[in-house]
């Protein structure tokens, strides 16, 4: 488990900020001070090596991430790369009548916003779901690093795989999951980035990002609520008993999760 960012000094004309100012209402003429402490709270930027990541200060930038910040829309030329530490993105295919559909989730395991070559643009909209912090990096740098080679391409390579492996089972789950089984999913792919045990989202929400109307949400979470598997309250859900969410959700879990496990597992290796 990651501590939050209780251990970051941020700080401006080197007055520090007390934690609660920091976490409040982020003032954007504050220069917040970057760490190796703090940029390890992001899994990828963990692995790499105390010199590689040293490598990354003069561009790294931490950033405050509030709800619904979009970092890049579809179509858009990705100017930063994202490395969240206790945000949650979620990335979002955007129809023309203005519906979504989430398509994948990145939290402090991953990175958003990776763009190899200098032309490609934006193939989904990334929005900020639940408030925290990352560090961004200009794509531009990013990508002369990669095209070096070393740990950080391999990185994201792997990465890449665990990342088309959440999205392909999101296909399958969309198709052949019932809407118990997918919310299952939803609540568990988050917790799974989160720092406690509470998310704070609506159902709204719930039913816009899996694509399903709202009433089928209202049901469901009271389904899961009477059998002792989370507490909803308004704008807060309360994850109660995880081995009974992860029963619930079946395969239309298991099966994503099991590629991030297999990256952990081989960046844990690679170190």
């Amino acid at each position: 488990m990651y501590k939050a960012y209780s251990n970051l000094t941020p700080a401006t004309n080197s007055t520090p900020v007390t934690v609660h100012d920091w976490k409040a209402a982020p003032n954007p003429s504050l220069s917040p001070v970057i760490s190796i402490t703090g940029a390890q709270q992001n899994e990828l930027l963990r692995a790499l090596s105390r010199s590689d990541l040293e490598r990354l200060f003069c561009q790294l930038e931490l950033v405050a991430l509030p709800v619904g910040k979009h970092l890049f829309d579809f179509g858009d030329k990705i100017d930063y790369t994202y490395f969240p530490t206790n945000a949650i993105v979620s990335l979002l295919y955007v129809m023309e009548d203005g519906a979504t559909t989430e398509i994948a989730v990145v939290g402090r395991e991953g990175v958003a916003g990776v763009a190899l070559y200098e032309a490609e643009r934006a193939t989904c909209t990334a929005v900020v779901q639940s408030a925290g912090y990352g560090y961004r990096l200009k794509t531009a740098f990013l990508r002369e690093v990669f095209n070096e080679g070393g740990a950080l391409a391999k990185l994201l390579m792997r990465y890449t795989s665990a990342m088309f492996a959440q999205m392909a089972q999101n296909v399958v789950g969309g198709r052949h999951c019932s809407i118990e089984q997918k919310l299952c999913r939803w609540l568990l792919d988050r917790l799974d980035r989160s720092l406690s045990n509470e998310l704070k989202v609506t159902q709204d929400t719930m039913a816009n990002m899996l694509g399903v109307r709202r009433e089928s949400i209202t049901v469901t979470a009271r389904k899961l609520q009477d059998e002792g598997l989370i507490q909803y309250r308004r704008g807060t859900v309360e994850v109660l008993d995880r081995e009974g969410l992860e029963a619930a959700a079946g395969n239309c879990y298991k099966a994503a999760r099991a590629g991030f496990e297999q990256f952990r597992s081989d960046i844990s290796a690679a170190n």
